[in-house]
């Protein structure tokens, strides 16, 4: 016991620098404590100063298309003959898994949630764009800025279907060229035979027989009305059919009934015309004679 304790003294004065000056258990300890939070602070305060002179990353803005597809879910007769005309002008082939408009068609709803159309949003803020490695998805300034996809630049890496918030996703996979595609506005259509773009003709558009689909200039409404950023629809659907047109002789919805010709408003239906002869005083005994010869 005795050699013990020599062994711990001798511990305590090496701590105390060998001076010979004993530092008791207590105070070793408690300057121990003190030492280690005094360096605990001074890391914490330098990653601070770290993270405060980080520069910040800014985030990139694009400039707004300057056309949109929009639809019409309350007129739509889902005949997918948007989504075969789709498919058909740009990859020569009539196939709806290739098509880069998408109808479904939801049979346990009612109408009008019975359709649901899935048309790309020309995001304002295009996280296809911004996630590509290789700037195959971009933003086209000579075609109106429509956010398109280069099949030439493209790796197949499924970087921007992953990205992209909406569901189902807008952009679509093509397996046999291994390849991302995305609605274009028919800028890229080697087997149409008109021109597309944003200052030409779309062939969904034009294979609608409903005019269920329309490509307008003015950005639709973004806002977020069920809480998932960028993944609302409801501005792009929207009522497209022309106004009911005005029915002859005042028939129709919203026609007003016509009084008789001659009369008087609030007048009486006995009531005699305006300018209407008096019917002669019957003698006694006989009928009153018509003031208008019978025909």
């Amino acid at each position: 016991m005795a050699g013990d304790n020599d062994n711990t003294n001798t511990a305590v004065e090496a701590v105390g620098g060998g001076d010979g000056k004993k530092v008791s258990r207590r105070a070793f300890v408690v300057g121990s404590g003190a030492a280690l939070a005094g360096g605990a602070l001074a890391t914490t305060a330098h990653a601070a100063a770290q993270t405060t002179e980080a520069p910040k990353i800014q985030k990139a803005v694009y400039p707004r298309s300057t056309k949109y597809l929009v639809y019409d879910s309350m007129h739509c007769a889902g005949c997918l003959g948007c989504m075969l005309a789709c498919s058909l002008v740009h990859e020569g082939v009539t196939s709806l898994s290739l098509s880069r408009i998408q109808v479904h068609r939801s049979v346990l709803s009612k109408y009008p949630l019975d359709m649901q159309q899935n048309v790309c949003r020309q995001c304002p803020d295009p996280l296809c764009v911004d996630n590509c490695p290789t700037g195959a998805a971009h933003v086209s300034a000579e075609n109106g800025n429509i956010r398109m996809i280069d099949e030439a630049k493209c790796i197949g890496c499924q970087t921007c279907i992953k990205s992209c918030p909406q569901l189902p996703h807008r952009t679509i996979w093509n397996p046999a060229k291994k390849k991302s595609t995305k609605c274009d506005l028919c800028v890229n259509t080697p087997f149409y035979n008109k021109k597309g773009g944003p200052g030409g003709a779309q062939a969904c558009v034009e294979a609608c027989p409903r005019n269920a689909l329309k490509v307008v200039d003015e950005m639709p409404d973004q806002a977020d009305h069920r809480g998932v950023a960028q993944n609302d629809t409801a501005g792009y659907d929207r009522n497209l059919q022309p106004p009911a047109p005005k029915m002859p002789f005042g028939f129709g919805p919203g026609a007003k009934p016509k009084g008789k010709t001659g009369a008087k408003p609030g007048a009486k239906p006995d009531a005699k015309p305006d300018g209407a002869p008096d019917a002669k005083p019957a003698p006694e005994g006989k009928p009153a004679a018509s003031a208008a010869p019978a025909n």
